[in-house]
């Protein structure tokens, strides 16, 4: 891969090449992809999904609104920082093709900015409640009617194919969707493969997938235009990663680490002295320990510890990168740049112990049971009623239920794959208040 193909600024749409010598500077189409993304629909439904505690009313507690800004904050500095070294590394981006050090950063915090723009209600068991929805609910009847691939993007819905979806879907008069450039795709795109095979290979990026049927042969367009390199043979479509995929991959990374522990430490699901143990030893060569004697709360001391642990996190993320920077553009690094940290134990004991604390505490697990129910049964609803509008088969309750629908979700729908996505792609867009008040009024609460 070169450098020049994956900074690309071509739009979907577009007919020509946009070059970066040629641009505005006061605006920059890789800072015009970050407010395309704060303005969009999408974006704003995250400040009602919560990041570790769903519904939940604890003002302090991040919701993935407030978690996506500031990891984009952090992809914004992991990016600037490779991009300085890869500038000075490489002179002719800038003297032969105008690019900048901020590029980099820009394209990062954009991608960054949207990397969990398509994630359901009620988080990671969210996505859950939606594949068993399929596995094993009453969505199963489905199975023989659609293809492997069809299936598997159905039985695995996956965030980062949805937000993939969510970002370049088209409707009558909004073709592309909200229109990003190739370089920011190509970075947001963590795991460039369908839904199958799954899980072929040990590589970070076939640890998921990130497109489903319907933005195949899109999703092809992008990387090819980018010159990433293809990995998979015959039928399957798969790819080794855009190199800035790395970064906002280790900015999320960084931040639900660091900052979902913080929110346990607040929550008092994880005790400050316990926490401090382990924070210390992200810090120890950077904290100014008369500074720290002043703070007298606990959650000043908390959110300087914080500062100094992500700032650590950065600096040695880079280092990585840039040590990995050539296998890297061959395809020939497998691995995520925070599983070669040498703070790597030290995440992962923290990891631990908020998965042990926070992610399995009884708050989220019964709020997550709610999640499941209110997830499930909006899906058989809307699903039914879609399925029996094509069919014909529209009863009077149907037709009420569908009147629920958002005007953008009133769509005729070709087949029954697009008809069961389209409705998994309207349930994912809830945010967690109003998926609990769709259930209440279906319910009769």
């Amino acid at each position: 891969m070169n450098w020049e193909q994956l900074l690309s600024l071509k739009r979907q749409g577009d007919k020509g090449k946009r070059l970066r010598i040629e641009q505005d500077d006061t605006r920059l189409g890789f800072e015009v992809d970050y407010d395309r993304i704060i303005f969009s629909s999408a974006f704003r439904s995250l400040q009602d999904k919560t990041q570790v505690i769903p519904l939940s009313k604890t003002d302090f507690v991040h919701t993935r609104l407030t978690h996506s800004l500031e990891v984009s904050v952090v992809g914004r500095s992991l990016g600037r920082l490779v991009g300085k070294k890869i500038i000075e590394k490489h002179p002719h981006l800038k003297e032969v093709h105008g690019y900048q050090m901020n590029d980099f950063g820009a394209i990062v915090a954009a991608a960054s900015l949207a990397h969990d723009i398509g994630n359901p209600p009620f988080g990671h068991s969210g996505e859950k409640a939606i594949g068993e929805y399929f596995s094993i609910g009453n969505g199963l009847k489905y199975k023989d009617q659609l293809s492997p691939k069809e299936w598997q993007d159905l039985i695995d819905f996956e965030g980062n194919a949805n937000g993939f979806s969510v970002l370049n879907s088209s409707r009558p008069g909004v073709d592309g969707g909200i229109r990003l450039s190739y370089a920011t795709l190509g970075a947001f795109m963590k795991y460039p493969k369908e839904s199958l095979p799954k899980k072929p290979t040990k590589n970070i990026a076939d640890k998921k997938y990130g497109f489903f049927q319907t933005d195949k042969e899109f999703f092809q367009e992008v990387a090819a235009e980018m010159g990433m390199i293809a990995n998979k043979g015959g039928d399957d479509i798969g790819f080794e990663r855009h190199p800035l995929a790395y970064l906002v991959e280790a900015a999320d990374d960084i931040c639900y680490t660091i900052i979902d522990f913080e929110d346990g430490i607040n929550l008092g699901l994880v005790s400050e002295d316990f926490a401090l143990e382990y924070l210390i030893k992200l810090v120890k060569d950077s904290i100014d320990t008369s500074k720290y004697k002043t703070l007298e709360t606990k959650e000043d001391r908390i959110s300087y510890l914080r500062a100094l642990a992500i700032g650590s996190l950065i600096n040695d993320a880079v280092k990585v990168f840039v040590e990995n920077e050539e296998a890297i553009m061959r395809g020939e690094f497998p691995f995520s740049l925070t599983d070669k940290s040498k703070y790597k134990a030290q995440m992962d004991d923290i990891i631990n112990i908020s998965v042990k604390n926070i992610y399995q505490s009884r708050e989220v697990v019964e709020k997550e049971i709610v999640g499941y129910q209110i997830i499930q049964t909006l899906l058989d609803k809307f699903i039914t009623a879609f399925n029996n509008k094509a069919d014909g088969n529209l009863s009077n309750y149907d037709t009420l239920i569908l009147k629920m629908l958002p005007e953008k979700h009133q769509l005729a729908k070709e087949n029954l794959y697009e008809r069961l996505l389209h409705i998994c792609h309207f349930v994912s867009m809830l945010t967690d208040g109003n998926a609990l008040l769709f259930y209440k009024t279906i319910k009769g609460y």
